[in-house]
């Protein structure tokens, strides 16, 4: 998708679930590791990176709330997606034994899909900006009572021992990307069959279920509708929809449909939609 000379923006550091992602999208490009979500997407709004990767939502834990705020007030375009399936791994200097073990340092969502696990034992949870600063922070202070939460890659960059593997609660634990980029310089994707959209409503009895009968009536399938609280307004909401269709075509069609009936009607992207690996 991408040159050598272009850069991409994630959030995180080497070793991160979202560095992973970008390896996979755009594996000869220059990787730009950001320390929050909000620099990811300045970077690219400001023209110093040619995309923003971002995660979206987890099969797990659900959507990604930061990433659909930013969506939400930004100007950039949704591109393209990717699933990556996500091993949560329990690291920590070796040898260290579960014995040892007092606290557990990690990203919220990182520790939240790995309850189950945890539960087991009488740790102290310790939050953090995300898995690979967690993993650095465990190399840095090679304590055998002190084990984080991230993925095998980190645990090898940081040269840590893998206390235990896979401990997520769920074996099918995805979570899905976003590439973001300028909406002026957008790469068009010829063979798009899935959509991005963000709409208002005027709040009246019935007027999303108007909305949701000229998708169906538009054979379109609606593979995600999110309510997102509009900031400012009282008890108001908008909706983050993602469509899949067959053309482009089809999509424009009920665009077209529902714009009279919606209100501050927004596309954030149309992309080829992201195979599970």
């Amino acid at each position: 998708m991408v040159s050598a000379e272009q850069t991409v923006s994630y959030p995180g550091r080497e070793g991160a679930h979202s560095a992973a992602a970008c390896d996979r999208l755009f594996p000869a490009a220059r990787l730009v590791a950001l320390p929050t979500f909000s620099e990811v997407v300045q970077a690219v709004e400001s023209g110093r990176c040619a995309f923003g990767v971002l995660p979206i939502e987890s099969s797990l834990a659900g959507p990604v709330n930061e990433t659909h705020d930013l969506l939400f007030d930004s100007g950039l375009s949704i591109v393209a997606e990717a699933i990556l399936p996500i091993r949560h791994c329990l690291v920590g200097p070796a040898p260290v034994a579960l014995a040892d073990v007092r606290e557990v340092h990690s990203h919220p969502m990182a520790i939240q899909q790995c309850l189950e696990y945890l539960g087991k034992y009488d740790w102290k949870l310790i939050e953090t900006e995300d898995t690979a600063l967690s993993a650095k922070h465990v190399h840095q202070h090679r304590s055998k009572h002190i084990a984080a939460i991230a993925s095998k890659r980190a645990a090898e960059l940081f040269d840590l021992h893998l206390i235990a593997p896979n401990i997520h609660t769920m074996k099918h634990n995805y979570t899905r990307f976003l590439v973001l980029q300028r909406e002026e310089g957008a790469t068009r994707t010829p063979d798009a069959d899935k959509a991005s959209v963000n709409f208002q409503t005027d709040h009246s009895r019935g007027s999303l279920a108007r909305v949701l009968t000229k998708i169906a009536e538009g054979g379109i399938n609606l593979s995600k509708l999110q309510s997102m609280p509009i900031p400012g307004s009282d008890w108001k909401y908008s909706f983050h929809a993602d469509m899949e269709f067959d053309t482009i075509d089809q999509f424009n069609t009920v665009i077209k449909d529902i714009s009279p009936i919606t209100e501050e009607l927004k596309v954030y992207g149309v992309y080829k939609k992201g195979k599970t690996v």
